[in-house]
């Protein structure tokens, strides 16, 4: 009997086994890319759930989160030349940094407006340069409806960032996150006020990472020396919500929101972030500074690629090749050579000129950086001391920004032709006033030259700045020349701005 129960049980398990080699091996000439992915889910079980590194797609708490924390700014503009102003940004941005147009030359108030970002519960906020540089009026609100005065307390053309503050106490902040650690594919909501629609949030995905969109370059000032290394994102961003928060889902502030990429001036699918690491960096130093502690490497270098790679006999598509080295700057001074080719930068791989620049713009002058360097095949690690745009290793005094601010004018470099043309080395002329600028109030004119300031001779914007510095007994001094009648000199002195 019991001889009878095995075979028969052997004989069932060897039918099973039958049957399911035949199911394994059936449809095995049919095999799809779709049937080997799903073969990995299978383990999952049928109630298991994949969580991403983002978490639940849930964006309810991080909404609440963040909304408070991030404000409307209105802007008043009484220039009469505003419209006369360089603007790095150009007319495919216009509208979304806030319609300012209406004809320069009129007289009355232009208004503005766009978003900030409250980071500290004592009222500093973090917003975009072009949403209240020049400025002579700055009305924060707050998600509540409650209004502010806001005081500049710096910016920086070069990132698009600046800094206000507010007088309050116990305000709602949103916390900063890792620009780092977002991955292209990670979900984030884009929060702001477009179309002066207060407090709208939208959802989208991290589309790119270190995009250099050419939306900072000053063509009119060849000293500028802009920082481009935007996070790229599908949320929907409009006119309105410059300076507004770009966050996760943990309600984590990754970038500010400064551009969209559109024909229109809406938005069409491509929007781009300030990366919050290199915000925090700009904001603290013109905190701590008051003025951006910029670190330089002193190279000049070009994208790899195929086509390089080959020629140069690189082995590699990546990293930044170097094509010179400036004299006694940062690199040469570590050892860095043309022709090298920089992979990584304190660990962190580098793939583009953009990589390159925010992993820089990271640091401050006097700052130890280890750079790989891929030089005849070898890597080698070197560990270089960035220098200021002076060439030391020394932080930069900070600009009487006071002053300069209070000037009411915007400058231009001279070029070649028109130094030849006025038989001066050097100088800056004045491209646009402000009609309550000390400029307009010392009955000096747009297009005067400038050729010195406190007894400095002065050729960009940032040499003004630097030799506000020199102001002596608290008086300013400027002289300079009229294009018209450049064999006259005239020179003028007043007080410094406190």
């Amino acid at each position: 009997m019991k001889k009878t129960a095995l075979t028969l049980l052997t004989a069932c398990l060897g039918g099973i086994v039958a049957v399911g080699a035949y199911k394994v091996f059936e449809n095995r000439g049919e095999s799809s890319i779709e049937d080997k992915q799903n073969v990995k889910f299978v383990s999952y079980g049928e109630n298991s759930r994949m969580v991403g590194s983002a978490g639940d797609v849930d964006f309810t708490s991080a909404a609440a989160m963040v909304t408070p924390g991030v404000v409307h700014i209105k802007t008043t503009y009484t220039s009469t030349s505003r419209g006369q102003q360089y603007s790095p940004f150009g007319d495919m941005f216009d509208d979304f940094f806030g319609g300012r147009g209406g004809g320069g030359r009129s007289r009355q108030p232009q208004r503005a407006s766009g978003s900030g970002v409250i980071v500290t519960p004592d009222g500093y906020i973090v917003t975009n340069n072009h949403v209240v540089e020049d400025a002579d009026e700055i009305q924060v609100v707050l998600n509540d409806k409650r209004s502010f005065k806001g005081k500049l307390i710096g910016r920086d053309p070069n990132t698009d960032l600046a800094l206000i503050k507010i007088d309050g106490k116990e305000l709602p902040f949103v916390k900063y996150g890792n620009s780092d650690n977002v991955k292209v594919g990670e979900w984030v909501l884009a929060v702001g006020n477009p179309f002066n629609l207060t407090s709208t949030v939208t959802a989208g995905i991290i589309s790119a990472k270190a995009r250099n969109i050419g939306i900072l370059t000053n063509q009119e000032d060849p000293d500028a020396r802009p920082i481009e290394a935007f996070i790229q994102t599908d949320a929907a961003i409009n006119p309105g919500n410059s300076g507004g928060a770009l966050v996760n889902t943990n309600g984590e502030l990754v970038g500010i929101n400064a551009a969209i990429a559109s024909q229109t001036g809406a938005y069409e699918g491509y929007g781009f972030a300030i990366p919050v690491n290199l915000a925090k960096k700009v904001i603290n130093d013109i905190l701590n500074f008051g003025t951006v502690q910029r670190g330089y490497l002193g190279i000049q270098f070009n994208e790899n690629n195929a086509e390089l790679a080959e020629k140069k006999g690189l082995k590699t598509i990546n990293g930044v090749y170097v094509e010179s080295v400036s004299v006694g700057g940062a690199a040469e001074a570590a050892g860095i050579k043309t022709g090298d080719l920089i992979t990584k930068i304190e660990g962190n791989s580098i793939t583009s000129g953009s990589d390159l620049q925010e992993q820089i713009g990271l640091h401050r002058p006097g700052d130890a950086v280890n750079l790989t360097v891929l030089r005849n095949g070898a890597e080698k690690v070197y560990k270089v001391v960035l220098k200021n745009a002076e060439n030391t290793a020394t932080l930069v005094k900070a600009t009487s920004s006071a002053t300069f601010d209070a000037l009411g004018a915007k400058f231009s470099p001279l070029n070649d032709a028109e130094k030849h043309k006025y038989k001066v080395q050097g100088g800056v002329k004045i491209s646009a006033l402000k009609e309550n600028g000390i400029l307009s109030q010392y009955d000096i004119q747009q297009g005067f030259v400038i050729t010195r300031v406190n007894g400095k001779a002065v050729s960009s914007e940032e040499d003004v700045k630097a030799a506000l510095n020199n102001s002596r007994n608290g008086m300013v001094n400027l002289e300079g020349i009229y294009p018209d009648e450049p064999s006259s000199r005239y020179s003028f002195s007043f007080p410094a701005a406190k």
